[in-house]
């Protein structure tokens, strides 16, 4: 019992860095996806913000994020386990110690389709936050710049209803699925190359623990980036009225904003993801050593 709760506290805390560590990218990300033509690049949207908002202004939807963070965390490993489980069972082995790195990665796009429940409506709440100032000047909203998540959720209830909370949910899934396919097979594939002949994965100490989870944090995005960006824009633009589907979306952008638009917005994603991703990998295999 004495080391579960360092543990949990470890997982958590290093959650909560991730995200604030992490959010400004975050939301330079968000407004580039949704509002291509406003921004230069990385660097242009960053200055911008800070002169429209302050250094706030690039923390906006910082606690839907935390909340969705440990939401998604919580429910994706916690399922994690259980779909190695199935995977094993489903191939005939009998531990998921058998598992190869691409069984393990499919287990991991299983366990997506539950996070992605928990992760829709919070990534919803923040994505409106953090693009709330674009919508504003392009006179697509009048809520105020600097509302809280709560009122925010609020307003969702009683504009759009319980389901408005569930905007972009096959976005979601479309991006998630095989994004954490790629995901757990980077981290997994890393960490068996780190691994010397005649040891365990589980004997690696923290280094390639972190660079085994940067690269699976990179190579998600990079799988699916343009998949996040119609998500973005589902999510965002819905606050005008409801909006096309995936396919729609997708097609209307390539038409009338070329496939780079897709794009607007992966390197400060990338830049942000490698950190972040793998100081999530060391605090889950710290937590789960200590727990097993």
């Amino acid at each position: 019992m004495c080391l579960m709760v360092p543990s949990h506290l470890f997982l958590l805390a290093g959650g909560v860095a991730c995200v604030v560590s992490g959010q400004p990218f975050d939301t330079v990300k968000t407004k580039m996806q949704t509002f291509p033509g406003m921004y230069r690049g990385f660097i242009d949207c960053s200055l911008k913000t800070y002169r429209q908002d302050g250094v706030g202004g690039l923390f906006h939807g910082t606690v839907p994020a935390l909340l969705a963070n440990m939401a998604e965390n919580a429910v994706l490993f916690a399922c994690y386990g259980t779909c190695q489980q199935l995977t094993a069972r489903a191939f005939g082995l009998g531990n998921i110690s058998e598992l190869s790195d691409l069984q393990n990665a499919a287990a991991g796009s299983l366990a997506s389709v539950f996070s992605s429940l928990v992760l829709c409506p919070t990534e919803l709440v923040k994505c409106r936050m953090q693009a709330l100032h674009e919508m504003k000047s392009a006179g697509k909203t009048s809520l105020t710049c600097g509302i809280s998540a709560w009122s925010m959720v609020r307003t969702i209830l009683q504009t759009e209803g319980p389901r408005g909370l569930f905007q972009g949910m096959t976005s979601t899934w479309l991006r998630e699925v095989p994004g954490y396919f790629f995901f757990f097979g980077g981290y997994e594939i890393t960490r068996s190359l780190f691994t010397k002949p005649g040891c365990s994965k589980d004997q690696l100490d923290a280094v390639p623990l972190v660079v085994s989870g940067g690269i699976g944090g990179a190579f998600f995005w990079l799988a699916v980036y343009p998949i996040d960006s119609v998500k973005s824009r589902i999510q965002v633009l819905s606050m005008n009225g409801k909006q096309a589907g995936f396919l729609q979306t997708l097609l209307s952008i390539i038409r009338a904003e070329g496939i780079p638009a897709l794009y607007s917005g992966l390197t400060p994603t990338v830049l942000r993801a490698f950190p972040s991703n793998g100081a999530l990998f060391l605090a889950y295999e710290l937590t789960r050593r200590a727990l097993t």
